[in-house]
């Protein structure tokens, strides 16, 4: 969630998840590379179909939504990820009576879907759905690994029809990719060096603040 906010500042809401997109997918393929052999396939493909239709809404949202209502619109999205993932942390066992249900799995996904469309987001929403159903660690990054893969690949044709991704921000995408393979190394390395609740909350902290920060500059602007 951190670099959804960062890339709003730096590029504008809107175009920043077109530029976003191609590093994630790096990011993916590296994350199944690296965890993917312990993948669940059934729960992948039970989260697929809804979230592809999740997609389309968030495609056609994104077709009609300006910058001004945009800006705010991933704030408040980031900040209700960042409560929610919060809450995950601190109040896990009153997920674990969620029941196995077709609708719950539907809801997730859709959700899923128009977030990570908008917002490149769906990260938290995904962690949910897998920790309600009780996956162990490396199913769950596996599973998680694999299901935004072919994800955010299903993304890539909407991009592109909305002129979210042309050859200037693929051009940048170049540059940036050798960076996000030693992202996905020193963060590696790094969890191992820290208690993994300490860097959770740091980063859900820096998160909120900065969706905070995202929301009121946007009222400002309007002001």
């Amino acid at each position: 969630m951190v670099h959804v906010v960062v890339f709003a500042w730096v590029f504008g809401a809107r175009l920043s998840t077109g530029v976003l997109l191609p590093l994630l997918i790096i990011g993916d393929i590296c994350a199944v590379y690296w965890v993917g052999k312990d993948v669940l396939w059934n729960y992948v493909l039970r989260l697929l179909p809804p979230a592809l239709i999740g997609v389309v809404i968030g495609w056609w949202l994104l077709s009609w939504l300006d910058e001004r209502t945009f800006k705010p619109l991933i704030g408040i999205i980031i900040l209700t990820l960042t409560s929610g993932q919060l809450f995950r942390m601190h109040r896990p066992e009153l997920l674990e009576n969620i029941p196995h249900a077709t609708w719950f799995a539907w809801f997730m996904g859709i959700t899923t879907g128009i977030t990570t469309m908008l917002a490149n987001a769906a990260g938290p929403i995904v962690a949910l759905f897998l920790l309600a159903i009780a996956l162990p660690k490396m199913q769950l990054v596996a599973t998680s690994a694999w299901f935004f893969l072919i994800l955010n690949i299903s993304k890539v044709p909407f991009s592109l029809n909305l002129g979210l991704i042309d050859q200037t921000t693929l051009l940048l995408n170049l540059c940036l990719a050798p960076v996000v393979i030693s992202g996905l190394l020193f963060g590696r390395w790094i969890i191992k060096k820290i208690p993994q609740q300490l860097f959770d909350s740091l980063i859900l902290a820096f998160t909120g603040l900065a969706a905070v920060r995202l929301i009121v500059s946007a009222i400002i602007e309007d002001l």
